[in-house]
């Protein structure tokens, strides 16, 4: 029998090494360089915000003036007087408080609170829904 003697291993460490960042430009500019003894004619172009998220005329908007002149008061459309008082009445007729008709309707009890106070932006689905759970027609002629 043979006694073979401990593995050893030989490891050299490897160094990897990134370039620099700037080491296109010093080629580029060692080219410019060589070109102009040489004679040649060279025009350079420097280009401002090159590769940068900023827009050329990124400090005046065309918009702007308009914006300023604009004075026109924009609002959301809110639920008419009519509809949150015909809501709260059929929901007091059905003897349902505003918690019991958001669950019927599988809404927030906040939805319910929002059309009474006439605070909510009506949208038609929830008025169809609230129109079949309460059984009344709340929008257009009754």
């Amino acid at each position: 029998m043979s006694r073979v003697g401990p593995i050893t291993q030989d490891w050299e460490p490897v160094v990897v090494r990134k370039k620099l960042p700037n080491a296109a430009a010093k080629k580029d500019e060692k080219a410019v360089n060589a070109a102009r003894r040489a004679g040649a004619d060279i025009d350079i172009v420097k280009k401002h915000n090159a590769g940068t998220n900023k827009a050329a005329h990124s400090g005046t908007s065309l918009n702007t003036k308009k914006l300023d002149d604009d004075t026109e008061n924009l609002a959301h459309e809110r639920v008419p007087s009519d509809l949150k008082k015909s809501i709260m009445q059929a929901r007091m007729d059905k003897k349902l408080t505003q918690a019991q008709l958001a669950q019927v309707i599988n809404e927030k009890p906040q939805v319910i609170q929002e059309y009474e106070s006439g605070k909510a932006i009506p949208n038609q689905q929830i008025i169809a829904k609230l129109e079949r759970a309460l059984g009344t027609k709340l929008r257009g002629k009754k």
